[in-house]
């Protein structure tokens, strides 16, 4: 709970998002429902439905997107889509003769869903043009290595809601200092490391609530506060049990990672001065979000902790 969360990328993880649920729901639904557009002139036709073409690039794309699922590549899971298809298309039509296509309701929806695959397309596009060169990867990943330095802790706490109560635990754990997991488990506040006799394994002080960072930083080996550490979550009693170098991996280790995390950086990037240049005009105020409650000592992460898991 006390390590930091990575960094979101809203926008940009927003559109990537998009476009991994656009293939996603295209695997999960039937084929029925996978496209009513009708094919390219050029294209091979598979099947007509009164009239209307669904082309082999229709019933191809669906077979990709299958197989995935385990489907097999055979004639009688072709047959399958074709059928799921034509009767997808002659539902279509008939919605279409009874006019619900123009009913608002129904021409927002396909205007969203041509907006989504027009978005889908352009950050595809983007993608596609717009690799992560070995200078990209070798910058930021020097400036994981620069961020990454120093020392990671192995260490114990007890947060409670009080001062009184803090000082109270260092009383009882300067006669007995072995008694700090049984007081962890009897009165931390901290359900992330409670049952664990307030044991938050290995982590980078930098990681943490800059308050808690501090003060473990400062300790020897066995030792534990003997103040209570005040942070916006309450009033912590840390105990160090250990301290190692913090272990930097290679570029190579963490190359598909970083090569992601560029991507999105660049995307977000290019997002952004797309947005800046646009003209958005709020007329209806926005919902209140609900914000959900804070986790006991949870911080923000920084980069360096998306390439080091």
């Amino acid at each position: 709970m006390l390590i930091k969360s990575r960094v979101v990328l809203t926008s940009a993880l927003a559109l990537l998002a998009l476009s991994a649920c656009n293939s996603k729901e295209a695997e999960k639904t039937p084929a029925a429902s996978q496209s009513v557009a009708a094919p390219a002139a050029n294209s091979a036709i598979a099947a007509t439905v009164n009239g209307t073409t669904i082309s082999q690039k229709q019933v191809d794309l669906i077979m990709k997107q299958q197989a995935t699922q385990g489907m097999p590549d055979n004639a009688e899971s072709r047959k399958m889509v074709i059928d799921n298809l034509a009767m997808q298309l002659i539902v279509a039509q008939e919605s279409s003769k009874k006019g619900l296509d123009k009913s608002p309701e129904i021409a927002d929806q396909l205007e969203m869903t041509r907006q989504s695959i027009l978005a889908d397309a352009y950050v595809q596009d983007y993608i596609k043009n717009n690799t992560v060169t070995d200078a990209m990867l070798a910058a930021e990943y020097d400036k994981i290595k620069t961020q990454a330095s120093g020392n990671q802790y192995k260490a114990r706490h007890i947060l409670v809601e009080k001062e009184a109560d803090a000082k109270d635990i260092i009383a009882k754990l300067k006669k007995n200092p072995k008694a700090f997991e049984a007081l962890a488990k009897a009165q931390s506040k901290d359900p992330g490391s409670k049952d664990k006799g307030g044991d938050l394994g290995w982590f980078d002080p930098h990681g943490m609530v800059p308050e808690f960072g501090a003060a473990v930083a400062k300790l020897e080996k066995d030792k534990f506060t003997e103040e209570p550490v005040k942070s916006q979550f309450g009033y912590h009693v840390i105990m160090l049990d250990d301290t190692r170098a913090n272990p930097i991996p290679t570029l190579e280790q963490v190359k598909p990672r970083l090569t992601q995390q560029v991507q999105q950086q660049n995307l977000k990037k290019m997002l952004d001065e797309l947005k800046s240049k646009a003209k958005i005009e709020i007329v209806a105020a926005p919902v209140a979000a609900v914000t959900a409650p804070a986790s006991a000592v949870a911080a923000t992460p920084a980069p360096a902790e998306t390439a080091k898991k």
